[in-house]
């Protein structure tokens, strides 16, 4: 497991869970929910923010938003 805000762009993620802060709940009312898929789409230059495409739409997160979010790395990215 690693945090959102290490995964490469063109990745696609699942979300294994959320840790514990005042930003749990907004993480979860902005569609990141424990389970889901989501794929980072690209990253600033210096990682911050962060767009990923989650439910339908592309969603930013800062870097210390990301990486409250714990994720397990699927076999695939962009294009295969």
């Amino acid at each position: 497991m690693v945090d959102l805000s290490m995964i490469q762009n063109g990745k696609k993620v699942r979300i294994e869970r959320i840790q514990s802060s005042f930003l749990r709940p907004k993480l979860m009312e902005m569609g990141i929910l424990e389970g889901d898929c989501v794929q980072v789409l690209f990253k600033a230059p210096f990682g911050d923010p962060i767009a990923i495409h989650v439910k339908g739409y592309t969603l930013s997160l800062r870097k210390d938003e990301a990486a409250l979010v714990k994720v397990f790395e699927e076999d695939h990215t962009i294009g295969n």
